[in-house]
């Protein structure tokens, strides 16, 4: 095909990702249907004045419909291989590079840096500006991620009208950590202290635990599912990593720590899922190729404590690490190497250990700059405006919770960039789940779950926050679900609010 015609099957292709989000079968026809047209269309030897009008209105028209096409600041571009699934949440977005350059042999992926995270800030705020009062925030995921919410409010979205579901097989050990598979909404996986991890279905019904990693000898601190979920990485108080295929449940290796120290964090590079970046006892972070089970030359630093918490930035060009000292360092990560630079020192607060890092490149619509979100035990959640392209962080706004001593977590929800307001979710020493707007002045608490037993350690949702999964220091992890009205949710018949009175258990 001529180049203008290749221009226009790749704008397709951009936006293709957003059409029908539930029938991704029709996405991989269309885009077929299309270049078929376009090839027929380039031999017909139109005028390239007008082939180019084509291009630019044919752009303007799905501008209109989507949105502009990706998240300003993006440093991700992608190959045609985005017919095979669409993302919708919003740091996993995926679209294609207009310069066909951009594509590496065989349609593999490049990551092309498009500016700093100031230049990022100052293009969404422009870009917003520009928008008329009340309108969602003009993205590309704007119409597909609008359509899963459901046009509700932010209160409405997250009021949980009880328990779906309770899994209690790690009774007597904490699960500090639970989390959703990747952009899936029924495939949930939990590790425990006592040294297992759970893979467990929710549909179909009634939800199942699929089947349980061992291998560890003492408790599993951390794991992560790959981009692609068919593996996870595991770390431990054994001083071990394991990768685990989560299939069949195999133990595909086992990396031992470079220090002989507990492994306490682990997170995998979000552009490549061959790094997986792990902390320890002994204050050291490394960068781990999990394909030679060695860690990666340049890829290693030290922090002032026990390294707790992990998070990369979108992109994976930069890397939050943070301590049991109460400091928080950035990393600029070398995405050729691996290699690690040690960039900024923030000390959230002396003594007090930074037990959960979450990264968000844009909040909401009216929170448009890169975010960080931050448990450090001072019975606060902390929200970080991330300034520089170097990770330097300005505290926003802090909302009140129990945490004096046990590793709580936090998350961004999913889907929040497209509704009025923001909404981010963490656990408690109170035993409870909270949910604050990070938008609302004053009052940001939202809803409040109750029903475990012990300090709620963790909280993860599904892909489209239909359901959102906690876990305790007990071993409990409680399956809730969005309320829905005129239905009841199954194992909560007599639940009909987001209240509740002491712990719960299945029928």
């Amino acid at each position: 095909m001529a180049a203008v015609w290749q221009q226009v099957l790749a704008v397709d292709a951009r936006y293709n990702a957003y059409r029908t989000p539930t029938f991704p079968q029709f996405r991989t026809q269309y885009i077929r249907r299309r270049s078929q047209l376009l090839r027929e269309n380039a031999k017909a030897g139109h005028p390239p004045a007008l082939r180019r009008q084509y291009l630019r209105l044919r752009g303007q028209l799905l501008g209109q419909r989507y949105g502009p096409l990706s998240e300003p600041g993006s440093a991700r571009a992608y190959s045609n291989s985005i017919v095979r699934s669409s993302r919708t949440t919003l740091d996993r977005m995926e679209d294609f590079e207009d310069d066909p350059r951009a594509l590496g042999a065989r349609g593999h992926r490049r990551s092309v840096s498009r500016g700093s995270y100031q230049l990022q800030a100052q293009m969404n705020r422009a870009v917003y500006e520009d928008r008329p009062p009340g309108s969602v925030v003009p993205t590309s995921a704007a119409e597909a991620s609008r359509a899963m919410a459901g046009d509700t409010s932010l209160s409405e979205n997250y009021a949980f009208a009880g328990m779906y579901h309770v899994f209690d097989q790690h009774v007597d050990e904490a699960v500090p950590r639970v989390r959703f598979a990747n952009d899936d909404r029924h495939r949930l996986a939990c590790c425990s202290l006592d040294g297992s991890i759970s893979l467990c279905q929710l549909v179909p019904a009634p939800p199942t635990v699929l089947r349980v990693l061992r291998g560890h000898t003492r408790g599993v601190s951390d794991f992560a599912w790959s981009l692609s979920n068919d593996i996870l990485v595991s770390t431990s108080l054994d001083a071990t990593m394991r990768i685990w295929a989560s299939e069949d449940g195999r133990c595909i290796r086992e990396i031992p720590d470079p220090d002989g120290a507990e492994l306490l964090c682990c997170t995998f590079q979000p552009v490549n899922n061959n790094l997986t970046v792990v902390g320890n006892a002994k204050h050291n972070v490394h960068v781990m190729n999990i394909s030679t089970g060695k860690k990666v030359k340049g890829g290693s630093s030290k922090l002032t404590g026990r390294v707790l918490a992990l998070s990369f930035d979108a992109p994976g060009r930069l890397l939050w690490a943070g301590d049991d000292r109460g400091s928080v360092f950035s990393f600029l990560f070398d995405m050729a190497t691996g290699k690690l630079t040690k960039a900024k020192r923030l000390v959230v607060h002396e003594g007090s250990p930074v037990t959960s890092i979450s990264a968000r490149s844009w909040v909401s619509r009216e929170a448009r700059d890169p975010s960080l979100l931050i448990n450090a035990c001072l019975n606060k959640l902390l929200l970080y405006r991330v300034v520089d392209n170097e990770g330097t962080l300005q505290l926003k706004r802090s909302f009140p919770i129990e945490q004096s001593s046990h590793p709580v977590r936090s998350i961004f929800c999913p889907l929040m960039s497209f509704r009025q307001g923001a909404c981010v979710v963490t656990g408690s020493e109170d035993m409870c789940v909270h949910f604050f707007d990070v938008e609302r002045a004053a009052k940001a608490a939202v809803n409040k779950l109750q029903g475990h037993s012990a300090p709620v350690l963790d909280v993860s949702f599904n892909c489209d926050e239909s359901l959102l999964a906690s876990s305790d220091a007990s071993g409990m992890v409680i399956v809730w679900r969005r309320e829905q009205k005129g239905r009841q949710t199954p194992y909560c018949k007599d639940v009909s609010r987001s209240r509740l009175e002491g712990p719960m258990v299945r029928n």
